[in-house]
């Protein structure tokens, strides 16, 4: 229940240093503690905002959302990030604010909370697995996945356990079938989300025919991080 005598608070979930940075020069954040958890942190409107990086992947996610939860009181929780689009029409930068995340692993399903006034819709779905498999996109299809990541699910369980309420933010960076993303191109960051750079160096040197392909997914990463983080802050600001 949020405290009536300070402001509330909102805690920011991203994954990787690319999709935290938007948020950190739009507020902005400055450097600063929750508890005993180093955070980002700022004011939206009347809102205090504290946000970290979560790394990739459910473990990860996991980890973050207690730490976040534990350090200090929090009133809800946004995951503010990529996803890979699904379900065809999607346009890159669209941005998805899912009504159910789906456990692809468990199947179990997590409602969001109203935030922001913004009308959440849509079906996203979390797994560790990265793939790219036309049978297994032909299924997330058949079952309605618009989308897909790997941290919503996990955090949204920690929230559901924790009585705090949460809404994803989850921008198209690609789509999962056209080819673009592959497990090549998704091994040049590491599991904290930091770039690979050894990785990267290696497939310049080795494969430097695929260079326009990753030119093309940095910008569409940088379009999709921007708009999650606009959408997250305006919904803040309401």
């Amino acid at each position: 229940m949020t405290d009536p005598s300070r402001p509330r608070r909102v805690a920011m979930l991203a994954p990787m240093p690319s999709e935290l940075r938007p948020i950190v020069r739009k507020v902005p954040l400055h450097r600063s503690q929750l508890g005993e958890l180093p955070v980002q942190s700022g004011v939206i409107g009347t809102t205090e905002v504290v946000a970290t990086r979560t790394g990739m992947g459910m473990p990860s996610a996991t980890r973050a959302a207690e730490a976040i939860l534990d350090a200090g009181p929090v009133d809800h929780v946004l995951v503010v990030g990529i996803a890979g689009g699904v379900a065809p029409g999607l346009e890159i930068g669209q941005v998805l604010v899912p009504d159910v995340v789906v456990d692809g692993h468990t199947g179990a399903e997590y409602r969001s909370s109203p935030f922001g006034g913004v009308a959440a819709a849509g079906r996203l779905q979390t797994s560790n697995d990265f793939t790219v498999d036309p049978n297994v996109v032909a299924g997330l299809r058949e079952h309605g996945v618009a989308a897909v990541d790997m941290e919503t699910a996990a955090i949204a369980a920690v929230c559901q356990r924790r009585g705090c309420p949460w809404t994803a933010f989850r921008s198209i960076s690609d789509r999962i079938d056209d080819g673009i993303v592959d497990d090549e191109v998704f091994g040049l960051a590491k599991p904290d989300g930091s770039p690979n750079y050894a990785a990267v160096a290696r497939l310049f040197l080795t494969r430097p025919w695929r260079i326009p392909r990753l030119v093309r997914v940095a910008r569409d990463a940088n379009v999709a991080t921007d708009a999650a983080a606009s959408a997250a802050i305006r919904a803040c600001a309401s």
